[in-house]
């Protein structure tokens, strides 16, 4: 058995920590939406991307990757609503809500781990 050291990263430690901590903050930041904020959904991870993306690469790929989604969850509902006329959007936009909260928290314990999150269903406007 050797004795060897730890290979130093780029960054230190912190940085990483720290940057996996705002990446989760993308991803999460998008429920207070569901707070009765209007788009809320699309600002908080607007904000975090805008402001934070050159910081680190992670930040910058999992707020992108956050804001792609939220916008297209938006369409989705309204879409959903649009069919609130014949039934079926009820349904839909019920499907939307949960879908949404579900891939949020999963995509946020992966950032919260390092690792880069793709949601499925995604249309990726913002590259």
């Amino acid at each position: 058995m050797t004795d060897e050291l730890p290979q130093k990263s780029d960054k230190p430690p912190m940085e990483e920590r720290k940057a996996q901590n705002w990446a989760t903050v993308a991803h999460l930041i998008s429920l207070i939406g569901f707070l009765g904020i209007p788009f809320g959904n699309l600002i908080g991870p607007l904000m975090v991307w805008l402001f934070l993306r050159k910081d680190h690469a992670l930040i910058d790929d999992q707020g992108k990757e956050s804001l792609n989604f939220q916008i297209t969850m938006t369409i989705y509902a309204l879409l959903a609503c649009l069919f609130m006329f014949i039934i079926i959007g009820f349904v839909l936009i019920f499907i939307v809500i949960l879908l949404d909260i579900i891939l949020v928290v999963v995509a946020a314990v992966k950032a919260n781990d390092g690792e880069r999150y793709r949601y499925p269903l995604t249309l990726r406007l913002i590259k």
